[in-house]
């Protein structure tokens, strides 16, 4: 797994590529938690590198997509492959956390 992340108009900006699996969810986990200690409010998960999530990877985004909530503020998910984008819907995400084809779409979206 390689996650990286930038700011972009005071949006927060995840990009995870790899798997997101029992393995790698621990370090993501932590990674993003990090991000989140400042005010950051909104959140875009850039999953275009993606291959693989499991259910320790879906809880690491359900655990930042809560922190956003909870400070009002606003998540996205962008880029998923039709296998993480079925992995989202099966689980009931997709109710929960808006999904964009691209990352440009969610930007618009998360523009104040």
């Amino acid at each position: 797994m390689e996650i990286t992340h930038r700011l972009e108009n005071e949006i927060l900006i995840v990009t995870i590529k790899g798997r997101l699996d029992g393995a790698t969810s621990p370090k993501a986990d932590e990674f993003i938690k990090e991000r989140l200690k400042g005010n950051t409010n909104r959140l875009l998960f850039d999953f275009e590198g993606l291959e693989y999530l499991s259910s320790a990877g879906l809880r690491a985004i359900l655990s930042a997509a809560k922190e956003i909530k909870n400070r009002e503020g606003k998540v996205m998910l962008a880029g998923l492959n039709q296998y993480v984008y079925e992995i989202f819907e099966i689980s009931g995400f997709t109710s929960l956390i808006p999904i964009k084809e691209t990352v440009e779409e969610a930007l618009k979206d998360l523009a104040i």
